[in-house]
């Protein structure tokens, strides 16, 4: 049925089963506010651990970074690695999003800056970017499914089999030596890649799927609040990590099927024996036109900048019971994360051998493994894949969900309309999620692939980071800068940008905003494989075919030896500076601006910067920092501006951020904190910086150890990317 086997539909339904009867005897224990969005506070390590991992993971994951590493090697698996370098920082400000004690994040910037509005605001504007965060897992889990039921050929009308065609044409195309495309070869290369032709056709309707995915999370979600949420998530984290394993070993043995031997190090040793050399490289990769060095430290410092300012990741700390259970789940959550995701890598690796030279659309690559490694099993494995697919996108979408209910109830709805009973407000939050749902699957419709949904991720919430860094740890930080950092930031990074195109569709088409980067073509030197041997006697071949003038405008192909030293030449994409979505073709093959304009490039090219001349990397790191540093030096100096119309500091805030959570909560945390209220002179010792304005934190010993420890776990991540990279070289 569709394309899938009848036991992978009995699979399908029966986990489907479990999740709503968890959800229903959840709901039976809610009473109050509380209970719906955090749970009652009252997870130890291990839930807080698969919570932390089930919204940190989704169904972009995998599928992610095999599409990522398919396309560009094993550095494309940093698409998906960038947090690791801050995540021993999360050791450090675990304790502090529990210390806050609040249900919303929203709630923060209402008792430290003193304002509804601006809580409101940020309720309003992170409700946006939980929607687009959980926009990729949709895309995902329908990318995979679509490629998991394909319709044969012979099912296809004609429009749909000439479209194949030119996705193989471009896929051929891109595949060769730049130095010995002709003319006309390279003119054709670009068309295509401004068409970007589909390759698979689905019996999967994308739209009936995304929906009934939404429909399955509003229900046990709305009904059990974050318990439900976070007991799903110990489910449905032990289904990620099941997918993240399971197509490995039969990707190995179908590569020792085709090419000889048995066990794990002869399929290594067939992967660094067929592949070429750039396939192998983690940094630098001439396949990489987005992921080199220089871009994968700005995103990881914006990434690890504002991942604390997302709502969801005070409901995921806030909801332990102390900040112990909250450290330690955040961090081993996380970092059960970084693990699968080299796993996800290697069978990206493993697809380039297996399916390279007949895949050319990579957002399928998960999906069409699945459906040849363990569809001829048929012991519904596949079905599994895919339930664990949905698992791992609703183990996002249901913490998301209620996120975004606990900030609509308590900053928006709650302020408009004055105190309800408890169940009335939890009847809100489950209206506000099914809103919620609803908005993220039709935010999917907006990106065209993967990527681009992970930018837009990594950097929205750099909109709050200097109102809450500096909230945190600058007492002099005020209202009038958090206003002119967050509207500021809002304003000239998304709202201007959006609206400037539908206000005047001209600039779409402005031949200034339509430039692209020109980047010289890359050489680089390596060692010839086999499959490396294979395209040289077909770039002879092809060039003994033309005709006499057409051999003359380009270099004669030699033919290569097993071992031999060979230079390889790779046309980088011409991609566009100033839009989001690239340059595409209307229908009488004019080109025109997709998606929202980036001002801050636009205004480097006003000052005279010929950005053209920069790689697109390079151009993508200019414009992430400076999405950065622009809020914080805006506050700073707005503040600086205004300071004799600053209230006094809220020092009760401060008081109860140097006051560690009670493990026994409830009361005996209220007391605690009372009696420092009284005293605030006793909080004092902790501070580095006595007579500042600086809240700076003296650390003890825990604090030492789980630092340096979880540095010490981010290296033997990266011996283990190095290992999965090299072994069998």
């Amino acid at each position: 049925m569709f394309g899938l086997d009848i036991s992978d539909i009995v699979v399908i339904l029966l986990y489907f089963g479990v999740i709503i009867y968890i959800g229903i005897r959840s709901s039976l224990k809610i009473k109050k506010q509380e209970d719906y969005f955090l749970g009652g506070r009252k997870f130890g390590k291990l839930i807080s651990t698969f919570a932390s991992f089930g919204q940190a993971t989704s169904a972009d994951g995998p599928a992610g970074v095999a599409t990522t590493t398919f396309n560009n090697g094993a550095s494309g698996i940093w698409s998906s690695l960038l947090m690791l370098f801050v995540t021993p920082l999360f050791w450090i400000t675990s304790p502090w999003l529990r210390r806050l004690r609040v249900i919303t994040m929203g709630d923060f910037y209402l008792e430290r800056y003193g304002s509804k509005n601006l809580a409101a605001t940020y309720a309003l504007v992170a409700s946006i970017g939980m929607m687009g965060l959980l926009s990729v897992g949709y895309l995902a889990v329908t990318k995979t499914a679509m490629a998991m039921t394909p319709k044969e050929d012979h099912m296809l009308v004609e429009a749909q089999l000439t479209e194949k065609k030119l996705a193989r044409e471009l896929f051929m195309l891109e595949s060769k030596d730049g130095r010995y495309l002709t003319t006309h070869e390279k003119q054709r290369l670009g068309e295509l890649r401004q068409i970007n032709p589909r390759n698979l056709f689905s019996h999967t309707n994308e739209k009936a799927l995304i929906w009934g995915i939404c429909f399955l999370v509003l229900i046990y979600t709305s009904l059990g609040g974050l318990e439900a949420a976070f007991y799903t998530d110990l489910l449905q984290g032990v289904f990620i990590i099941l997918l993240s394993v399971i197509l490995i070993p039969f990707s190995w043995h179908q590569i020792n099927a085709i090419y000889g031997g048995s066990g794990m190090m002869q399929a290594l040793g067939h992967m660094h024996a067929k592949l070429p050399e750039s396939f192998f490289e983690i940094f630098g990769s001439p396949m990489v036109i987005d992921f080199t060095w220089y871009f994968i430290l700005a995103a990881a410092l914006v990434s690890g900048t504002t991942v604390v300012t997302q709502p969801n990741q005070l409901v995921t700390a806030g909801a332990a019971k102390d900040e112990y259970a909250a450290r330690v789940g955040f961090v081993t959550g996380t970092f059960m994360k970084r693990v699968v995701t080299i796993m996800w890598g290697a069978v990206g690796l493993a697809a380039i051998l297996l399916f390279g030279d007949s895949l050319t659309n990579s957002d399928f690559v998960w999906g069409h493994a699945t459906k040849s490694l363990l569809g001829p099993v048929k012991l519904g494995l596949v079905g599994l894949m895919l339930a664990s697919m949905m698992a791992a996108l609703m183990s996002t979408a249901d913490c998301l969900m209620i996120t975004v209910s606990g900030l609509v109830v308590r900053n928006l709805y709650q302020p408009l309309f004055g105190l309800k009973s408890e169940r009335h407000y939890i009847w809100v939050g489950r209206i506000a999620g099914g809103i919620f749902l609803i908005g993220a699957a039709l935010i999917t419709t907006q990106f065209d692939n993967i990527l681009q949904v992970l930018k837009f991720i990594w950097e929205f919430f750099v909109i709050f980071a200097a109102a809450f860094w500096l909230g945190l740890k600058w007492r002099r930080a005020n209202l009038y800068g958090a206003w002119a950092s967050i509207l500021g930031a809002f304003s000239l990074f998304y709202l201007i940008p959006v609206l400037l195109p539908i206000m005047f569709p001209g600039l779409r088409t402005s031949e200034r905003l339509l430039k692209r980067v020109k980047p010289a073509p890359v050489e680089r030197v390596y060692t010839a494989k086999s499959i490396d041997i294979q395209k040289r006697n077909a770039e002879i071949l092809a060039w003994q075919s033309m005709d006499p003038t057409q051999q003359k405008a380009i270099e004669k192909p030699v033919p290569i030896e097993e071992g031999e030293k060979i230079t390889r030449q790779f046309l980088l994409p011409q991609k566009s500076i100033f839009w989001s979505k690239d340059i595409k073709t209307d229908a009488s093959k004019q080109p025109y601006g997709s998606g929202y304009i980036y001002l801050e490039l636009l205004l480097l090219d006003a000052l005279g910067i010929d950005l053209s001349k920069n790689p697109y990397a390079f151009n993508e790191t200019l414009r992430l920092l400076i999405r950065l540093v622009f809020p914080f030096v805006l506050l700073i100096m707005v503040t600086v501006a205004t300071s004799s119309k600053t209230l006094v500091a809220p020092n009760r805030f401060f008081i109860k951020m140097r006051t560690p959570v009670d493990s026994r909560g409830g009361k005996a945390d209220e007391s605690i904190l009372e009696k420092r209220y009284e005293n605030p002179e006793t909080s004092q010792d902790m501070l580095i910086f006595k007579n500042s304005n600086l809240e700076f934190y003296k650390w003890k010993r825990k604090d030492w150890y789980g630092f340096l420890l979880s540095w010490s776990i981010v290296l033997v991540i990266l011996a283990l990317l190095y290992a999965v990279v090299s072994l069998g070289k």
